[in-house]
């Protein structure tokens, strides 16, 4: 695949970009497990197909520690044993915040309560934000049709 265009090469897409990438930092900073985090926007970037995202979100997750059972089983965590409640919880508000055109309404009521009995305030807050923004980052690259395969762990840190 060949990208349509590259956004690091334009001023004004690498202004904003740099704030996406300052936000992730923050997030990152929070007490919202960075295991939760990376499954998070790994299960989300499965859903919006992007290629870049899941390549990146899998080798920084492996870099950080995750096995490649719980890697491989992301797409299917309904279905495995290897995720905590808490992570279960995450992932099924991910799919939920991600798929949010598919449900009228939004995030279901039960959805939400599921995650507030896993996180408190402020983890629950990051962990909305951590949704939010890997969905911002997986349109900016499908919708430009950025390649994957090439991603080098901390890679990212360099464009903050």
């Amino acid at each position: 695949m060949e990208a349509r265009m590259n956004p690091l090469q334009s001023p004004v897409a690498m202004k904003a970009i740099k704030h996406l990438i300052a936000a992730n930092n923050v997030l990152s900073g929070t007490t919202l497990p960075m295991a939760t985090q990376e499954l998070v926007k790994l299960r989300a970037s499965q859903i919006n197909g992007c290629a870049g995202c899941i390549d990146m979100h899998t080798k920084e997750a492996a870099q950080a520690g995750e096995t490649s059972v719980r890697l491989n089983l992301v797409a299917a965590w309904r279905e495995a044993t290897v995720f905590t409640e808490a992570e279960r919880a995450a992932l099924e508000l991910a799919e939920e915040g991600t798929r949010i055109a598919d449900a009228a309404g939004g995030v279901p009521d039960d959805v939400w309560a599921n995650a507030a009995k896993h996180f408190d305030e402020e983890e629950l807050v990051s962990l909305v934000c951590v949704i939010a923004l890997i969905n911002a980052f997986n349109r900016l690259n499908v919708i430009t049709r950025q390649p994957a395969g090439d991603y080098q762990p901390g890679q990212h840190a360099q464009h903050a």
